[in-house]
């Protein structure tokens, strides 16, 4: 399976879809207009070992919600994430069992070599 989660309207995202063959042979999943849900969330935790790695802590929430002052627990990143699109850090690429986590550099050379 091939899946990428992103945002339409990031710039960022619409640059690595582009990167990666401009998304031909993925189902691309808008995060903002389709919900992550629970299954989702769970598989891409399964594939990178833990919620807090799918987080994003660059979202402008995490600071205004006073979450940088909280310890949180993979349950509440779990729960964040479900109730706010903003705070999974994207894009998601999930290419043939493997799956590559936000914009870094070395996310999206490795999912471009993977494929």
């Amino acid at each position: 399976m091939r899946k990428i989660y992103h945002l339409s309207t990031c710039n960022t995202c619409q640059r690595i879809i582009g990167e990666l063959n401009g998304g031909k042979g993925f189902e691309l999943q808008d995060i903002k207009t389709d919900r992550i849900t629970p299954q989702q969330l769970d598989e891409m935790k399964t594939l990178a070992g833990s919620y807090e790695s799918l987080f994003s802590r660059r979202a402008m929430k995490y600071r205004s919600m006073g979450l940088h002052e909280q310890d949180l627990s993979e349950a509440d990143y779990r729960r964040l994430i479900l109730e706010e699109y903003t705070f999974l850090k994207r894009p998601v690429a999930l290419i043939d069992g493997e799956i590559f986590v936000g914009n870094s550099k070395k996310a999206v050379a490795a999912a471009k070599s993977k494929l």
